[in-house]
C-alpha cells in the first residue's frame, strides 16, 4: 500500500499496481475479520496462568480491528481508487493502532 501510495495515481485504472491495490485491500479486509478470532487462538496455545490481561487486550485488539476494516471498506466502496486515497488510509490511525497491537502481543506471547 505504500509503494501505490507513493505512486501519485488518480485511480487505480491504467496501472499494474492499481489492478492490485483492490485486491490486495479485499485480503487485508478479510484477515482483519479473523484477527481478534486467531489472536485468541495463539493465547490458548501460550495457556497463560492469568488468561484476563490477554483476553482484555484482545479484545482491544477486536475493538481496533474492526475499526480499521470499516476505513478498508470505505476505500474499497470508491469507484476508483487513488493513491491519495491509499495514503490517507496508510496513515489511519485505526490502521495504525491493529500493527501496533499485533507488534505487542508478539512481544507479549513470546516466552
Amino acid at each position: 500500500m505504500l509503494a501505490y501510495a507513493a505512486q501519485g495515481l488518480p485511480s487505480e485504472h491504467g496501472s499494474t499496481a492499481g489492478s492490485q491495490i483492490r485486491e490486495f485491500l479485499r485480503k487485508c479486509e478479510q484477515a482483519l475479520d479473523g484477527l481478534a478470532d486467531a489472536a485468541r487462538r495463539a493465547v490458548a496455545l501460550l495457556d497463560p496462568e492469568e488468561p484476563a490481561p490477554y483476553e482484555a487486550f484482545v479484545n482491544v485488539l477486536d475493538h481496533d480491528a474492526r475499526n480499521a476494516r470499516a476505513a478498508v471498506r470505505l476505500v474499497l466502496a470508491q469507484a476508483s481508487i487513488g493513491s491519495t486515497l491509499v495514503d490517507n488510509l496508510n496513515a489511519s490511525s485505526h490502521l495504525r493502532a491493529v500493527l501496533t497491537d499485533l507488534f505487542l502481543l508478539d512481544e507479549a506471547l513470546k516466552r
